[in-house]
């Protein structure tokens, strides 16, 4: 099973296996890690899923559609990349995937 890796706003790193169809919000979600609320349940329509993708990682992701690039401008955290974690469709292709749970705006 792929692999993802999850690093939590202390810095402590958790890898879990993804399960590919879920989004990586709700690999998170289902890993137990509470520091990703996740308030609209991935519809994206908020920005509290919001990832640091790691820079090696973040070029094998589809690009970010004009909703998610609208909600991430709302967030005073925006990187380069910056993701929500709701958009981003686990893969096998993405095994491996680094990805830091951003701070809460």
């Amino acid at each position: 099973m792929p692999k993802l890796a999850i690093i939590a706003r202390s810095g402590a790193e958790t890898v879990v296996d993804g399960e590919t169809g879920l989004s990586v919000m709700e690999i998170i979600r289902d890993a137990g890690l509470d520091e990703l609320q996740a308030l609209c349940g991935g519809s994206c329509s908020c920005a509290t899923c919001h990832i640091f993708v790691d820079p090696a990682h973040f070029g094998r992701l589809p690009a970010p559609s004009a909703d998610e690039n609208d909600l991430l401008d709302s967030s005073s955290h925006r990187a380069a990349t910056s993701r929500l974690s709701c958009q981003i469709a686990f893969t096998a292709d993405l095994d491996g995937l680094r990805v830091t749970i951003a701070p809460e705006d």
